[in-house]
């Protein structure tokens, strides 16, 4: 019934582009750039007399139908120079364009990136993109351009706080992030515990963020989407850029094999400050290294392939006698096709994999813990008409879940070999998405996600009794782990467990005359993968586990309405927007909950609620020697866990309490204000200067409300979960870019980026402890804080 349901929509809207009284012809191709071939995301190629156009896919792919006719059209892409022709549709046409960059002086017009605007007119909301050269502007820790970092000062973003893993969107957990680079999952973004984010701007060509309206081709999480694509290569010439920074250095070298057919990319960072160590008699090492690879080749007009790859590993040790090691490696074959010069495909064949390494040299054993996924895409895309595009598709992930495995690292170690039970799953979806034009003023994009879960066997699996593995004592009114009834060894046949949901999304946008509109979106998405993790930023030894018998997959319902504002021209640019977010099934933790080395993690789990609500701002200066934004967020973030059905003990009933007793209570990425301002301003061709201020309010904690003594040590209790908030957290950034004067025969260019975080050296508490006093023998509170003020130095170097 599924099928035919969605074989009827794609009917009526093909249909619907076929019902046309006049003749009607496509024009399509790829845009790229002149000197690298590199393809270009986004590119918009209009038809000013139609009012009509298009931009071109992740792949440069672009592709318009046309009643028969003569037109002038115009490709433009912000930091290119505009191509104006005029073309005579009396047939098909395939028509590549290559776009040169815009150079200009700066008394005229600055040109720039297009990647922050947002097009008014499309249903599309929700939507953030940085272009990487502001990426590499924005001044952040020890000098590092930063992807993660730079997400933080765009609304609805946060993070736990210097130095922290992962980013929070709109009130969601890290892990309800879906972190995509070249389609591959990267499930831990960051390099250092926090320090570095996992991307190498150097290897970046689009960075797109989705945090509502996400259309119906994503799915598996329901907080957003984090969308990167690797650069493909210059298939022109050879091409080496690079940088030598405080802590890290970088290199990236990109060039032709088969010159405009066939070309490769293949770039490296790592970090050196251990190096240093020594000369301070710490023995200790703290780095990391990773490498980035793509090649592609263009097989003919209608076929191309892409090889890419990703590998990345940090170790931390502390004298040789603990070390920690941990990582992504992803893989990702692709092949586009063109069925015709209407139907776009492409098809990827991926493999990611996060591991988790630990060894105690003290303790004598190692620890080994990860997940992997393969996975299958089917995307094709066919542009009906100017005013219909259909996206559908399939996905198919398998899932492998290691939890961990602690074996001896020598023969007289004393520790018993054991694997924990690793969990298998399956994860496949069918979509079918709508970008309809219905007129010059209205156009909505719908579509429809049918996903399903399954929970394959394993080699053992645990019952319990009343099929509940934690249970309620309601004497000491706290939850506790139920001791298994029998253990059950399905093994890797069958099935534990199906689940399946209907996610319908749909976007609508409004505009009036041309400068701005109003947009209304809703999303509903589901979620079967959860991180183990009770802190407030998630650390390399947190464990993904798959839903199942005892634990629920998550459902979201967001609802978002914005209005959106071009002014002056589109020198400046208005976002508002509104949202409410419902979360089912958030998982949470009994108190005491152990997560690490767990074979029953079930035990410690209660199945809760979350909601998220705000209003977002922002407010963009896109042209002239000053460009930046700000950004500013009012927002709430909350869960809660009432108590279970009322079960029966010898005819008398036990009502639970629930987690903080049922009560809603923050979430600890609760930010109620989050104001970020950034700046760039262009003194002349060779000095650049930036600067971005960052206010949060402080992050939810939890203080002693008392203490007792027990044995002769004082013993502090705690009251209602994140009832308190650490101080607010506020600081800014400066960098400064200086460009030396090239050489007049050299192809050499360079840059020194001289940057300054955190300049009023506040001390923003990362946490804080409470403790006796030896001396005094009265309590105090200690504050820790990562960073105070912190200078670095860049050298950036291409040729």
């Amino acid at each position: 019934m599924l099928q035919r349901l969605l074989v009827s929509l794609l009917l009526i809207s093909l249909h619907s582009g076929w019902a046309q009284v006049q003749k009607t012809y496509t024009l399509s191709g790829t845009v790229s750039e002149e000197k690298s071939n590199e393809t270009l995301i986004g590119v918009t190629i209009a038809f000013p007399s139609l009012n009509t156009g298009v931009a071109t896919n992740e792949y440069g792919f672009f592709s318009i139908t046309l009643p028969e006719g003569e037109y002038e059209v115009v490709v433009s892409y912000l930091g290119y120079q505009d191509i104006r022709e005029t073309i005579s549709l009396r047939s098909n046409i395939k028509r590549d364009f290559n776009l040169a960059e815009a150079v200009e002086e700066l008394d005229e017009v600055v040109v720039t990136d297009n990647a922050g605007r947002l097009d008014i007119r499309k249903p599309q909301m929700s939507v953030n993109t940085l272009a990487v050269q502001t990426i590499k502007q924005i001044p952040v820790v020890l000098g590092e351009a930063d992807v993660i970092k730079s997400l933080v000062l765009l609304p609805g973003v946060t993070n736990a706080g210097e130095a922290s893993s992962g980013f929070n969107v709109r009130g969601g957990a890290a892990d309800q992030n879906l972190i995509l680079l070249d389609e591959a999952t990267i499930f831990n973004s960051s390099h250092l515990f926090g320090f570095f984010s996992v991307f190498n701007p150097d290897a970046i060509k689009d960075v797109k963020l989705f945090k509502g309206g996400i259309p119906a081709r994503y799915g598996g999480r329901v907080s957003s989407v984090l969308e990167i694509f690797q650069k493909e290569g210059n298939s022109k010439e050879l091409k080496v850029n690079g940088g030598i920074g405080a802590v890290a250095s970088r290199l990236l070298v990109e060039g032709p094999i088969i010159e405009d057919r066939t070309a490769f990319l293949a770039g490296g960072r790592a970090s050196y400050a251990h190096l240093f160590l020594p000369l301070f008699d710490v023995d200790n090492k703290a780095y990391f290294y990773d490498l980035n690879t793509k090649f592609n080749h263009k097989i003919n007009e209608r076929n191309s392939i892409y090889l890419s790859g990703y590998f990345g590993r940090d170790l931390f040790s502390i004298n040789d006698s603990f070390v920690n090691t941990y990582g992504n490696a992803v893989g990702n074959f692709r092949w586009n096709h063109l069925f015709s010069d209407k139907i776009f495909s492409n098809l990827s064949l991926i493999y990611s994999d996060y591991f988790y390494g630990l060894e105690l040299d003290f303790v004598g054993f190692e620890w080994d813990s990860g997940i992997q996924n393969f996975n299958l895409k089917y995307d094709l895309k066919n542009y009906v008409s100017d005013k219909i595009q259909v996206n559908y598709g399939i996905h198919n992930t398998y899932y492998v879940f290691n939890p961990g495995k602690i074996k001896p690292n020598s023969p007289d170690s004393g520790i018993v070999e054991e694997q924990l039970t690793k969990k298998y799953a399956n994860e496949n979806a069918i979509y079918l998405d709508i970008e309809n034009k219905i007129s010059d003023r209205l156009s909505m994009e719908y579509g429809l996600r049918v996903s399903q879960f399954n929970r394959l066997g394993q080699d053992e699996f645990y019952q319990y009794e009343n099929n509940q593995p934690v249970v309620f004592d309601p004497f000491t009114l706290t939850y506790q782990e139920a001791i298994p009834r029998d253990t059950l060894r399905p093994g890797r046949g069958g099935t534990l467990k199906k689940f399946g949901k209907l996610e319908p999304r749909i976007s609508m946008s409004y505009n009036f005359k041309g400068q701005s509109s109003i947009k209304a979106s809703y999303t509903k998405l589901a979620q079967y993968l959860h991180l183990l993790s009770n802190t407030s930023s998630p650390t390399p030894l947190d464990v993904w586990t798959p839903s199942g018998p005892f634990i629920e997959p998550q459902f979201l319902d967001q609802f978002a309405v914005g209005y959106f504002r071009n002014i002056d021209g589109g020198a400046y640019a208005l976002e508002v927007e509104a949202y409410y977010k419902d979360i089912q099934n958030r998982i949470d933790y009994i108190d005491g909950a152990n997560l690490i080395a767990n074979n029953a993690i079930e035990q410690v789990i209660l199945n809760g609620e979350a909601r998220a609500y705000g209003l977002e701002l922002l407010l963009r200066k896109n042209e002239g020697r000053l460009k930046g934004w700000l950004a500013y967020t009012l927002s709430r973030s909350e869960q809660r866990t009432p108590g279970r059905e009322p079960t029966f003990d010898n005819g008398r009933s036990n009502m639970e309490t629930g987690i903080n007793l049922g009560q809603w209570y923050s979430t600890p990425y609760d930010k109620t204000h989050d104001l970020a301002l950034y700046g760039s301003f262009d003194l002349n061709e060779r000095w650049n200067f930036n600067a971005n201020f960052i206010y949060q309010t402080g992050q939810p904690t939890n203080y002693p409300i008392g203490q007792f003594e027990f044995q002769g040590l004082v013993i502090p209790y705690y009251g209602l979960r994140n009832a308190e908030r650490l101080p607010d957290y506020h600081r800014l950034d400066l960098s400064v870019t200086l460009k030396p004067r090239p050489a007049v025969k050299k192809k050499l260019k360079s840059e020194w980026v001289f940057s300054v975080y955190n300049v009023y050296n506040r001390l923003n508490a990362a946490s804080i402890n409470f403790r006796q006093n030896q001396d005094t023998g009265r309590n105090e509170a200690i504050r820790t804080s990562i960073f105070g003020i912190v200078p670095a130095i860049t050298y950036n170097f291409k040729f």
